[in-house]
């Protein structure tokens, strides 16, 4: 294996409800990683029998949701003796299970809403307002508020249509926040305001429907405060190399994190490139720092 890589595949598309957000990002960091200098081939990956062009140095992935961000495709890379970027096999499976991450951010004392896993309406006991979404989806799939038992009945359905369990969130009012890091670097908040409801799967994806604020409009305590518990947070789970951490600020004071995102959306509208964009990061500088931080993991992870 040569000492750094040349040859990458970005691997996009795949099985999830995600799959059209990752074919857009798959895109977009294509154009980058051949600005950067790389050679790169496009791989739309259906299912586990993707092929990959003879030579290739290293997997770029870009596939969102489940097969990409839960551990599969990184197993499968594995088995095939391929270098790829982000967080490995182990903290894909703790990061794309809103129940383990969030175990995860309680034992290294990382503050996140109550919440409970359930399979039925009947097994819960988070008292009313709740937030409910599958246990193992992005992009806010399925995902909504309840403050009634006829709403959260609704919301359980609908959830349970996409994973066969569900978290039931004590629902936390307040500004949406979201924090990038990149190895070891804390990136500047990104402030999340939609004009309407709440950052759900069309607010997120629909341009002109949600304004963002980078850094975010909080003093500078608060800041601190939250970047603080980022990198807790990508901590807890292993070394996910580079992420996007999600938090809800209730009172302008008391933050709670809400998940990790170890593939993070790469596109016109996403979080992480703006907010690497706010300390000088171009959008190539990112993919080529996220090449270069795997590219060293993997490595380490092979002595060890």
């Amino acid at each position: 294996m040569s000492d750094k890589p040349h040859n990458i595949a970005v691997l996009m598309g795949g099985p999830s409800a995600e799959r059209e957000v990752s074919v857009r990002t798959g895109a977009a960091c294509v154009t980058a990683l051949r600005e950067t200098g790389y050679e790169v081939t496009e791989v739309v990956v259906e299912d586990e029998n993707f092929v990959l062009p003879d030579g290739t140095d290293l997997a770029f992935i870009s596939l969102h949701g489940t097969f990409g961000e839960d551990g599969q495709v990184q197993d499968i890379l594995n088995a095939r003796g391929i270098p790829f970027t982000g967080a490995s096999a182990k903290v894909s499976r703790i990061t794309i299970d809103k129940e383990k991450t969030k175990e995860k951010f309680r034992q290294h004392g990382v503050p996140t809403p109550a919440g409970q896993l359930v399979r039925k309406v009947e097994e819960i006991t988070v008292p009313l307002p709740v937030f409910i979404k599958p246990n193992s989806q992005g992009s806010s799939v399925g995902s909504r508020s309840a403050s009634t038992r006829e709403e959260v009945a609704a919301a359980v359905a609908d959830a349970l249509k996409y994973d066969s369990s569900v978290m039931v969130e004590q629902l936390i009012q307040g500004k949406e926040l979201t924090v990038g890091v990149l190895g070891d670097q804390v990136l500047p908040i990104v402030e999340i305001h939609p004009l309407d409801g709440f950052y759900d799967y069309t607010n997120k994806y629909t341009k002109g429907r949600t304004e963002y604020f980078c850094p975010a409009r909080l003093s500078p305590e608060v800041t601190a405060l939250i970047q603080k518990h980022a990198l807790m947070a990508h901590r807890s789970v292993g070394d996910a190399i580079y992420s996007r951490v999600d938090f809800l600020l209730e009172k302008d004071t008391n933050p709670y994190c809400l998940e990790i995102n170890t593939i993070p959306g790469m596109t016109a509208t996403s979080l992480l490139p703006k907010a690497a964009a706010a300390v000088g990061i171009t959008f190539p500088e990112l993919c080529r720092r996220i090449v270069e931080l795997s590219w060293a993991a993997r490595q380490k992870e092979k002595t060890v």
